[in-house]
Order: structure tokens, then C-alpha cells, then sequence
């Protein structure tokens, strides 16, 4: 059996599969993401328990919420113990037993291009939309991971010039250091930061997409420049990509709106002509990025 481990910034979730990517038992608990050794027992205590269901020593794979360079070191704004920490072997020492291990949101992309809803597709981008925007490129069910490991990270593109004039846009920074990424207003917390930088006084995300179904000028601003941005986004993946599907996961992905109206305002930034391929909401949900982790130790891992 293998061991699927998908960390969170609050959360980390451990599940046993079979050979068949069906889990057979779950776990839940708080991610200590301030101390680095309370980080790793946490690990180190969820592989147990696997090893304990699976009634032997499994294989481990791990999605982890940040990149990791070149040289193994680590970036993460959601467990910032482990930034600067050469994770995989850190990890891998504790456990005594080689890991696999990746982005979280390239386990994600994974667990939808195999047996998901891009399994009829080879070439699959899958991208989360939640609290951040990143993502990964998976063709014929094996994962792009590059050199430094940051293909698919498209809330990082930057905002495009002409949607910034024509919205008169503030420069927003990101959480990743750089001045003008696309996530600070596209993933969740940007799309409530736009509804208010255009006047409406929303709560949440779900009270400014129920803002645009009513005759109101500042929702109509907000969901304008929204689909705006995210289909420039988007329209550069597929640019880039030209993946034959996206899946979408994450909060935002069950916005109806968002998937019905995502394949027009990719279009809009593409040339004339062509075509957007397909948005599908992803099939497994939350549940995706702990199954991709699993399906990445069955690909790199041996028995």
C-alpha cells in the first residue's frame, strides 16, 4: 500500500491506498508550521500510523504547500519552519526510507490527469483556485516538473498592464515577494480585495459572486475586471501550454460562475480564431491533492 501525505497551512491530511489509488483509511491533523522537529514528528507520526493500517512499511508521498529549488531548499509562506530546509532528505532521514515529494497543487494536477476529470485528456493542466492560484502541467499521466520545479505556478504571472490601466488597479504585493503577481487578485482573497477597491462592502467571496447577479455598478466592476485577469492568466497557459483541459480545484472552483465563464475570458486573450479548451471542476475535490501525492510515490518509487 502507499501512504499519501498533503500538507496544508493549517491542516495535514494522511491517507492509505491500495494499488488502485482507493483510500482505505484517513487521517487529519494541525499543521505545526512554526516549529520544524514538531513538523517532522507530525510526519514521522502520520507515516506510522499508515505503515500500522497498510500492516507494513509503505511507500510515502508527500505534497508540500511551496516550492523547492534547485539546490533542495525550500519556500514556503504557509509552513515557514520549513523555508530554507532541504525538505525531501530532512524528511526522508526522519523516516528512515526514500520519499517521493512535491508542490501540493502539482499532486493535485496529478491525481486529476490519473483517473480524474482529465483522465480522457493527455495533456492536463490542473490548477488550484482557492487561497493561492498555482497549478501544474501533467501530459500522459506523468507530471512536468522541470529543473526547478515551478512549472504551473501561473498566480505568479504578472498583472497584465492593460487590464491594470483600464481598472486603474493599485500594485498589490504578493506573499511571495514579488511586486505585481496575478494572485493577489485572482485567488480568493483577491477577488474579495478587488470588490472592495470598487466599492462594495462584501464579506467573503460568496457574497460578491451573489453581488453579480444584481444590478449593481460596483459588482458589475468587480466581476469585469476579475474575468479579465483570470483569463489573462489563463489565456498564457494555454499559450504556453496548450493543454487539451484545465481542471479547476480549490474554494473558487465551486463558484458555478467562474467555471461556465472561464472558457470566454480565456478566449478573449487568445488569437483570433482559436478556441479555449476545456474547464472541468475537479473530480476529486479536496480529497485530490493527498491521492496525487500517493500516485507520485507509485510513479517514482520502487516496490
Amino acid at each position: 500500500m502507499i501512504i499519501g501525505l498533503d500538507i496544508g497551512g493549517t491542516k495535514m491530511e494522511a491517507a492509505v491506498f491500495d494499488d488502485a489509488f482507493v483510500a482505505i483509511d484517513r487521517r487529519r491533523a494541525a499543521t505545526p508550521g512554526r516549529d520544524y522537529a514538531t513538523f517532522l514528528d507530525s510526519i514521522a507520526e502520520f507515516v506510522a500510523w499508515g505503515d500500522e493500517v497498510a500492516g507494513g512499511r509503505s511507500r510515502v508521498g508527500i505534497g508540500f504547500p511551496g516550492l523547492i529549488n534547485n539546490l533542495g531548499r525550500s519556500l514556503s509562506a504557509n509552513v515557514p519552519c520549513a523555508t530554507g530546509r532541504a525538505v525531501q532528505s530532512e524528511i526522508s532521514a526522519r523516516l528512515g526510507r526514500p520519499i517521493a515529494l512535491c508542490n501540493d497543487t502539482h499532486c493535485f494536477a496529478l491525481s486529476e490527469a490519473v483517473g480524474g476529470a482529465g483522465a480522457d485528456y493527455s495533456h492536463v493542466f490542473g490548477a488550484i483556485l482557492g487561497t493561492g492560484a498555482a497549478g501544474g502541467m501533467v501530459v500522459e499521466g506523468k507530471l512536468q516538473r522541470g529543473h526547478r520545479q515551478i512549472a504551473g505556478e501561473y498566480g505568479h504571472l504578472p498583472l497584465p498592464a492593460l487590464a491594470a490601466k483600464a481598472f486603474d488597479l493599485p500594485i498589490w504585493r504578493c506573499l511571495c515577494g514579488l511586486p505585481n503577481c496575478l494572485e493577489p487578485y485572482i485567488a480568493g482573497p483577491g477577488l474579495l480585495r478587488l470588490a472592495r477597491h470598487f466599492g462594495l462592502s462584501s464579506e467573503s467571496a460568496a457574497d460578491v459572486v451573489a453581488c453579480w447577479r444584481e444590478d449593481c455598478p460596483a459588482a458589475h466592476l468587480t466581476h469585469d475586471c476579475y474575468f479579465a485577469l483570470l483569463g489573462s492568466a489563463f489565456a498564457s497557459v494555454v499559450k504556453l501550454n496548450d493543454p487539451d483541459v484545465i481542471v479547476l480545484g480549490g474554494g473558487l472552483s465551486l463558484v458555478p460562475d467562474i467555471v461556465e465563464h472561464l472558457p470566454a475570458a480565456i478566449e478573449a486573450n487568445l488569437f483570433s480564431g482559436f478556441n479555449s479548451p476545456p474547464v472541468l471542476r475537479a473530480r476529486f475535490g479536496d480529497s485530490s491533492g493527498v491521492r496525487g501525492a500517493a500516485i507520485l510515490a507509485a510513479q517514482e518509487l520502487a516496490k
